[in-house]
This record gives C-alpha cells, structure tokens and sequence, in this order.
C-alpha cells in the first residue's frame, strides 16, 4: 500500500505540473509591448502614462535597481474566442519564489484607473468573461525594477540597498506578455486536485479517508485525457466530488480565514516604494472583494491607508468604498506596526491616539484589535495602553520564531503592568503570511495547544510585501475546506468576529503575566544606533515642545502649533515603524531617516525657542531663565517649569592626581578613583560609607566581541558571542580637562573613543560622555559596570513603569533574556542601598553575576549596548561617530533612577530673560510622573495631562493647576472624557501600580 501511496503521489504532481496546469490557459496570442524608463525616480501617474514609448519584446532586459519602467500592451482578441473567458497574462520576469522581494507592478486602463497589481503569483488581468472577439485591448504596466536583496541565506553585504550605490545594470527580463483563454473548469479542477492532495498528505498513513481520497484522485487522473485535458476535465472533477463533498467531523477545528498582507512600512526598500506596495496590493483587494462576495480583508496601519489618501486617490475612493460595505476592514488601531520595545512612554501611546483617530475620521470605525504580527517582542505595557485606548482584543504572531522556549498558549489573557488583562490569540498556523495549503491548516490543528478548552484559530492569509495578497485560489481552498472530512473548517471572516467567538468559548482562558519577550532578533535594540539616538531626541523633544509651547499659550497667549506637532509626532511614530527604529532596513531606509530626525529636531527646536522667549520676558534686562521639562524639581527649579538663575552654591568638585596614576574626584558626595588605564575603580558613596564597584573590578570598561550571528544579522546577537571579549585598556591619553572631569582616549582596530567622566557639583552621580569614532565590521561594544550589589533581579524601564527581569539563568526563560531591552535606567539594590545606571540613547543590555575569588559573594556586572557593526541589510550600519551619554548613580532608589533618566535626556534650558514661570500643574508626589502636559488635540483650549504611578505602588495625590480651572475629566488617550471629577482646589488621584491617567482640564 505505502507503494502505491507514493505512485499515486508522484503521478498526481507530474500531471498537474505538466499538463493539467498549462491547460489552465490552454490558447495565447502575445501582446505588443512599449516601454518608457522614468529618468530617476517614480512619476505621476499622468506623466507616465503621457510618456512617449519604445518598442520592447520579451527576452529582453529591463529595469535597473530601483527604476521604474512604464509598459504599455495592446493587442486584439481574436474573433474565434468569443463567448470564452479572456485574460492577460502580464510576466514581468517575476520569481515566483519570492513575491513581494523583487519586482512588481499597477495596471491602469488608457483613462489612468487602477485595475490590480502584478506579482509573481499573480500575473493575470481579466479582460472579459464572455468576449465577443475582435476587442482591442490596452493596458499600461507601472513596473518597479526593485532588486533583490533578501535570498534568505547566506546574507551577503549588498549596495543595492541604496540607490547612492547601487549599480544601473538591468535586473530583469521582460517574460510572456500574451492574451489568454481562461479555462475556468481546468482551474477548478486544479484546486481540487490540490487541496485532496495536500490533505492527503497531511492524513495518517493508516487513516481510511487518506486512502478514500487516494483512489478518488487515481480515477480523476484516469479520466483526464493529457491531449484534451480542457475537454475531459469536467469528468474528472466528477469524480473527486464523493470525497470533496464529505463533511468535517463535528469536532473539527474552525479556522476564522481574513485577507491579509503583511506591508513592512519599509525594510528591503525606501519608504517611497512602500506608498506602491499599498497601492498594488489594496487595488488587488478590493478587486478581489468586487468578484469574490464572501472575501473579507483586513488591513492595519494608518499611515498606509493615509499614504494611498495622499499619493493614490484614485485607489483609496476604492478602498472607501469596500470599507463602507463593511468588507475591507481596518485594524490594529496604531498608526503603524510599531516597535513595542524601545518607544517611550508617550510615544507608544500617540501610535494609538494618531492610529484610532484616523480610522474614526476617515470611516467612522472604532477599531476593537491590536494587530502586531511581525514586531520583535511586546513590550509588558501594552495591555493597559490598548484598554484606554478603546481595543480590547490583541493578536501576534512573532511569539513562535521564538529559538529556546515554545510559548505555551495560542489563546490566553495577557497581563501587563498594572494589572490590565487583554484577550490575546497567537495563531497556530504559525504565519501571518497563509497560504491555506494542506500543511498549513494541518499544522494548526496540531500546534493549537487550547485543545479540550478552545475550538477555534486565526489565520492571517495572503502574500505580504509587496506579494499582492490574497489569491482567488486562496479563496477556492477556502472554499473546498469549509466543510471537509479530515480538515479544520476555514471560513473568511473578520477579526472581530472571530474574537467575538474565541472569547465567548473561551472566557477563563489562561493567563500570561508580563512582557511577551521574543527570543530572538534581540540585537534590534543595538543596531544602526543614529536611528535609535533620533527616535530617543525627538521624543524628549516632542514632550518639552507640547510642554513650552501649552505653558506659553496659558500664559501668554502664544499660538499653539497644532498642526506642526501633530505632523511631526507622526513622523516620529513612523520611524518607529518594527524595520526601521530596530535598525533593520536597508542604508536607504537609514539615510532617509537620519534626515528626517534632523529636520524634526530643528523645528522642534524653533518651537521650543519661540515659546520659551515667550515666557522668559524681557531678554535684554540682564538675567538668565533656567527651565525644567523633566517631571521632577532640580537645583531650586521647580518641574515643568522655571526660575531666574542664582548664583549656585554647591560644594566644589576636586580633582587630584591618584597614586600610582590616574585622578581622583571627589564632590563631598561621592569619591571616584580613576586607575591609569582610564578605568574607574572605586566610586565610593560618602554618605552610606559604602563602595559601588565590585572589589578588583574596574567601571566603564568597553569590551568588544566578535559578532556573526547564525543567521539574521542586523537582527541577531547569539549567546556565543560571549565566548570571546577585548577589554579596551590601552590607553592614549588620560588627563584632566578644565573644568575637573577626567578625558580618556583609546584606539582599537581601526576605531577611537574618547571619554569624559565628571562628576557635577552636589549630585551623586558620575557623569560619562564616550564619542566612538567606529569603523569595526561585525563587533559589539558594550561598556561594562562590575558593582557591589547582590541581587537576582533588576528593574528595567519600560514605557509607564518598569519591570523586572533576573540576574541569573535558573530556567531556560531566564537564560534566553541574555540581552533585553530598557529605557532610560536599569536599577540594582539590595534592601536599603541601590545603584542605577541611566542613559540618554541606547535600549541594549545585559546583566551577569559571578562569583567572586574564594567563592564567597558575587559580582553583578551590568553593561549597555553601544554599537555593533553587521553587514546586512547595510553594509556600512553605523560607521562613523557617535555620542552616547550614561551616568552611574550609587546609592540610588527606584525613585532617584526614575528621576535621573528624566534629568539626562532633558537638560535644563537656559533663555536670556527674568521672568519665573509657574508650572501649569503641578503634583506634589515623586512616584507619580508627569509623562505629557500639552493642549487637547481638538483645538478647545483644554489642557491635558498624562500621569502614571513610576514606583509600582500605590499614590493618592492632588493635581494643582496654574490656572483658573472650570471643568476635570479623566479621559481615555484619545482625550474622550470618561466621568467628570471634582476641580475646585485641584483634581484628587488615585492611582494602583503603574496606572496611567489622563485628565483634561477646561480653563475657567
């Protein structure tokens, strides 16, 4: 029998490969072809459909790295086809392996309308369901020659990856351009003969139903005749009919199917190529939807539905439309896929407040799922941002390229923070890029681990990228696979149908508490470090913006930027985008940005300026004004606002030789003992008489490593690349500067790094500047801090809080955190005394213990990430020079770690002029953070603050405002109110563990 199983097999793939699939177009006649190649980069459509053409026939090349070729073909139906189904057949030169990572293209009619787009499995342009022959036929292609640059393994460093470098050498090869006779029975004969055979398959060796099905295919292929095959296949689709109408068992797993196309708002091209993507895909769509009335598709991310407003108009009226029909659904609610890792706080917030808003403006739709499919890990934030964001479901797929641990759910309730618990699915098929092929499906019966507890998956399903998505034999295996004996039920539907229906069966669902850490891709925290720097500026940047500019317009009457700040947060949200802030694009894609952060920076700037000149006063009478955006008071400036600058009286700083070399600092709070080698090797807490350092370690000591992942190089760091390490101690120059820190200068390989280490006058802090002019090639740089403290956890900053994540490796969960994600601290303690080690730009760490000589006691070394040096997707990822500022802070609390990473990533502003300026609100509580004081979205005036509890307890506390205050409201982060409190006297708070709040206050 296991013989004629794999007979049967054999001859089933040859037949459909040879015959009965090129009889699906059983009659061509070709096309004539003309081409214009656009001079540089893409052009209206009007221009290029206007442009004059050549002649071009097939076999020739075309196309050079990210060009745009314009196509037009014309031909004739001959007359003795009518009555049949035409198509085009339209074959750019695709590989058909790779949909989405090559070239594409847009069909338009001669009056300029989209008809679909093109990709490689998906070439075919209806031209009539029953011509009458003779029609003339004219079709204009708007190809992109994008280059291939993923071929999946081995990465090889390329310089196509931006158009500065790339060659102009052709990619392509014009292939079959021909008109067509669709034979649709021929074609529903294929997807019959695919689904039996792919479940076939998938069935037991020993099942009944695989070897019903078996003889059921051998006697459609005996009655296929292979020189007639379009005459004799109604026959042998007769005889797969028994086994195609036996319905699935009564407990068979239900699959909820909804059309998808992952679009990575950029990664292997330019963010102007993504604008083409969404336009070929979301024209194919809703085409699809036209001809096909049980099609659902959904579509996430704003700024792509924003993009085809814009750039498309012609296709987002499509768009419009199917979404008014109720059948193209958007999702997600942000305003792209976002990172969740390295956003702050605010941030991940407005990617839901720009997100929801849109799809409320534009369609009138509250959108009800988070949809993060392809993001590096989900940050332990999450839940409560998507509750006060009015979602209430989540969906993931990334959680199964998880390398060490298999997450233990598809479906489950997951908890963050403080406490807040969305319903969450991880689909079983394990990709949000579904074929709905026999493995797939059986793969999700299998993998689905809530059996006995739950019936029911997801399946994203459509090609993504660029792919075009859904296929209509996407759509026919659905439709083969809804009621079939040995397979789940797939049906199309909605997300949030199906989520209506997980949740109802599925209520008590088991619980998973805190982050979603992805065990994988973990060198996205590191990589292309200017990225991750203007991400981290703009941010603090955008807050003192909303901030100045708020207290300006109460205070002063200065004109609020609405739309300024409203554009240029959705620049930043952007660049956030899952390929882009994790340094995992192309040079382009990282060009592009570097830019796009240094024009946001300087308007921001110019709006902070304005609005601090605004309050100062007068700048000619003499004095300074020193203003505090940070949420905590410093130096007798109050927070979130300023004071006239007095004379400082804090103890002075000394600095002095140190035996055997080097210096010693000495600020009356802390003593710090800088060896020869530059390293620090004592930072002694006066107060507590207690030494930082761990005993015969040395501080802020750069260690290198080699760094060639397995296999995905931007993305990856492996846990062996531990194995070796290049301290850096030689030393160039060690000496003081002027104003008494210490400048270490070191080279190694073909790099150098500069240092400044300080310590600032009546802080307990240790300052550090490193500059990095770095031209390594697969290294990592870490600087490495060896401390005194015992402890088996730290706590890591994340958006709205932190959480807290282990020093040691006692489970496999444990081990696979060997580098994880933070934002501005990470804080160690023992009870009673902690040190926090706090930075203005990097997300990279990792934490070890070890144990000391002797065995007794252990050292706990903490390290940021710094740079690395991987060679794909950019061969050139961050060559050149950077500045990275960290300071170390013993004797620290939670609390001191909160509020010196706000301090160094918001320095004091100092403005010509001699006017205090009271803050317009004020909270008297430490452990409650003011995390954004802006003016409503909306235009009224109102003022809206953003609180959270920081320390991961309990606050009650008063608001105070600077200002006549008639109405409070709490509001969702869409500035909605959500009950009314009372305002006389300040707006009383209570908050639980890292709760956020957010409250509107109408001036009186």
């Amino acid at each position: 029998m296991h013989n004629d199983r794999s007979i049967t097999e054999a001859r089933l793939k040859r037949v459909l490969d040879e015959r009965i699939r090129p009889a699906v177009h059983p009659e061509s006649v070709p096309l004539a072809v003309s081409v214009w190649n656009a001079p540089g980069e893409p052009v209206p459509v009007a221009e290029g459909l206007a442009a004059e053409r050549v002649p071009i026939r097939t076999g020739e090349p075309w196309g050079p790295p990210w060009g745009t070729s314009w196509f037009t073909v014309t031909g004739t139906v001959p007359p003795e086809w009518a009555g049949r189904t035409v198509e085009a057949l339209l074959d750019l030169g695709f590989d058909e392996n790779m949909p989405g990572f090559q070239c594409e293209g847009l069909v338009y009619r001669p009056d300029g309308s989209p008809v679909k787009g093109l990709n490689p499995r998906n070439q075919w342009v209806r031209v009539g369901e029953k011509v009458a022959g003779g029609e003339e036929v004219t079709l204009h292609i708007e190809a992109s020659s994008n280059p291939v640059i993923l071929d999946y393994h081995p990465f090889l460093p390329t310089e196509l990856g931006d158009r500065e470098t790339a060659d102009d050498a052709p990619r392509y090869r014009l292939a079959r351009m021909d008109l067509a006779v669709f034979d649709r029975t021929v074609w529903e004969l294929v997807l019959d003969l695919e689904v039996l055979g792919e479940l076939m398959a998938e069935l037991p060796v020993d099942a009944p139903r695989r070897w019903e099905i078996l003889r059921a295919v051998e006697r459609a292929l005996d009655a296929v005749d292979l020189q007639d095959v379009g005459g004799t296949a109604e026959r042998a689709r007769e005889r797969l009919a028994g086994v195609l109408s036996a319905p699935a068992h009564a407990s068979a797993h239900r699959i909820s199917a909804v059309g998808h196309a992952h679009i990575d708002s950029a990664w292997l091209w330019p963010l102007r190529e993504t604008v083409r993507k969404v336009a070929r895909t979301t024209s194919n769509m809703t085409a699809l939807l036209e001809d096909e009335p049980d099609f659902v598709y959904a579509m996430s991310q704003a700024q792509q539905f924003a993009w085809i407003k814009e750039h498309r108009p012609e296709v987002y009226a499509r768009v419009k439309k199917a979404v008014a029909e109720g059948r193209f659904v958007p999702v997600g609610g942000m305003w792209v896929e976002s990172d969740t890792n390295m956003p702050g706080s605010e941030a991940l917030a407005r990617q839901f407040v720009h997100g929801k808003r849109f799809f409320l403006e534009e369609f009138g739709i509250e959108t009800e799922e988070v949809w993060l499919p392809d993001t590096f890990g989900y940050s332990a934030a999450l839940p409560q941002l998507v509750k006060l964001a009015g979602a209430k479901w989540f969906l993931t797929q990334k959680i199964s390229w998880s390398r060490t641990n298999k997450f233990p759910h598809h479906t489950f309730w997951w908890e963050g923070l403080d406490g807040t618990r969305v319903f969450t699915h991880f689909p079983p098929i394990d990709t949000y890029n579904a074929q709905l092929s026999g493995k797939e499906v059986a793969h999700a019966v299998r993998n689905f681990q809530e059996k006995g507890g739950a019936t029911r998956s997801l399946a994203p399903t459509g090609w993504g990228d660029g792919g075009g998505g859904t296929t209509r034999e996407m759509l026919a295996r659905a439709k083969r696979l809804a009621d079939l004996e040995g397979s789940a039920r797939v049906t199309f539907e909605k997300p949030s149908a199906f989520f209506e229906k997980a949740h109802a069966e599925y209520a008590h669902a088991p619980v998973w508490v805190g982050e979603l850490y992805l065990e994988l891709h973990r060198a996205t925290l590191t990589s292309q470090a200017r990225t991750k720097q203007g991400n981290r500026r703009s941010e603090h940047l955008l807050r003192e913006a909303e901030l100045w500019a708020a207290t300006a317009a109460v205070r002063t009457g200065f004109p609020y930027p609405y739309e300024a700040l409203d554009r240029l947060w959705k620049t930043v949200l952007l660049h956030q985008f899952h390929d882009i802030l994790p340094g995992t694009s192309i040079a382009w894609v990282h060009r592009e940005a570097a830019a796009a952060y240094a024009a946001v920076a300087a308007e921001l700037e110019a709006i902070i300026g304005g609005a601090l000149a605004a309050l100062a006063g007068d700048a000619s009478a003499g004095g300074c004004v020193v203003f505090n955006a940070a949420p905590h008071g410093r130096g007798g400036v109050p927070a979130l606002g300023a004071a006239v600058e007095s004379p400082g009286d804090g103890a002075a700083v000394r600095a002095v030789p140190g035996e055997g070399g080097g210096f010693v600092l000495d600020n009356g709070l802390l003593r710090v003992v800088i060896d020869g080698r530059g390293l620090v090797v004592s930072a002694y807490d006066l107060t507590a008489d207690r030494e930082t350092i761990a005993p015969g370690a040395a501080a802020n000591l750069l260690q290198l490593h080699q760094d060639f992942p397995n296999m995905w190089d931007a993305w990856d760091v492996d846990h062996f690349y531990r194995n070796t390490v290049t301290d850096l101690t030689d030393v160039e120059t060690l000496e003081l500067t002027d104003t008494g820190a210490v400048r270490v200068t070191r080279a190694f390989g073909a790099s150098r790094v500069e240092q400044v280490i300080g310590l600032p006058e009546g802080e307990r802090r240790l300052d550090i500047t490193t500059e990095v002019d770095w031209h390594e090639t697969e290294k990592f740089l870490k600087a490495a801090f060896p401390l005194d403290v015992h402890t088996d956890r730290v706590a890591a900053e994340t958006q709205f809080g932190h959480l807290y994540r282990p020093t040691h490796t006692n489970t496999s969960w444990d081990a696979a955190k060997f580098e994880a994600c933070a934002h501005r601290f990470v804080h160690l303690a023992e009870p009673g005394w902690g040190v926090a080690v706090v930075n203005d730009s990097t997300y990279g760490y990792d934490v070890t213990r070890a144990v000391r000589d002797g065995g007794t006691g252990t050292t706990t070394t903490l390290r940021l990430s710094l740079l690395r040096a991987p060679r794909f997707p950019d061969p050139r990822t961050d060559q050149g020079t950077h500045r990275f500022r960290y300071a170390l802070v013993p004797n620290a609390s939670l609390g001191d770690a909160v509020r010196e990473g706000h301090r160094i990533n918001l320095p004091e502003r100092r403005v010509p002029g001699a006017r205090a300026v009271e803050p317009l609100v004020s909270v008297p509580d430490d452990s409650v953070v003011v995390s954004a004081v802006k003016l409503a979205d909306d235009g009224s005036g109102d003022v809206v603050v953003r609180l959270y509890e920081a320390g991961g307890g309990r606050a009650r506390i008063r608001l105070t405002a600077g200002f006549a205050v008639g109405s409070a409201a709490v509001c969702d982060l869409l500035e909605r109110p959500l009950g009314a409190v009372e305002a006389r006297g300040g707006v009383s708070l209570s908050f639980r563990p890292f709760e956020i709040v957010t409250v509107r206050l109408a001036r009186a």
